[in-house]
């Protein structure tokens, strides 16, 4: 290792410490006496990933993030909330002891956390993973939340609900007055 100020190898370790899944060292340089941190994680056996076309493809936590994250887009949630569905997809994913994994196992791994933390993200994720052909295909797995508790109706307040009660379309905001 050599420090990322200077260049040179003559390091010293002040302090260590456990962090999550790894560890914790704070270093100092003992030619420019510039102090760094790194971490030390260990490093799981590879994992792929068995695409619909029968692909396979190495596991990228960034890449399962950055779906998280667009699903996720301007919604109201905890910071790190994210991060942490990813953290755990992930350690679920080695904890199987596969080598393989299906896509969909993965798929469905997201939807669950999603479906638990935000259901706009969840809507926003299955459209596109289940890849609805039209608007029934939305509703119906809208009706689905609704009808597990996890959606509440919307009947009051001034917030216009997501789709119309009635089939005309007759659901229209009136100017307060």
């Amino acid at each position: 290792m050599k420090c990322p100020y200077c260049k040179s190898a003559d390091l010293k370790v002040i302090d260590s410490r456990d962090v999550n899944e790894g560890i914790r060292r704070r270093r100092q340089c003992l030619s420019c006496n510039s102090r760094f941190t790194t971490y030390e994680r260990i490093q799981p056996s590879s994992l792929f990933i068995i695409k619909k076309d029968m692909r396979r493809e190495e596991f990228n936590k960034e890449k399962l993030l950055s779906g998280i994250q667009k699903a996720c887009g301007k919604r109201p949630l905890p910071i790190g909330a994210i991060q942490e569905l990813a953290d755990n997809i992930e350690a679920e994913l080695y904890g199987l002891g596969k080598s393989e994994i299906d896509s969909s196992k993965v798929g469905d791994m997201v939807m669950e956390g999603l479906r638990k933390m935000d259901y706009i993200a969840y809507i926003r994720f299955a459209s596109v993973y289940r890849d609805f052909s039209d608007i029934t295909d939305l509703k119906h797995e809208i009706d689905a939340l609704v009808n597990a508790g996890i959606i509440k109706k919307n009947k009051a307040g001034g917030q216009l609900t997501l789709l119309p009660d009635d089939t005309t379309g007759k659901n229209i905001r009136k100017a307060e007055k």
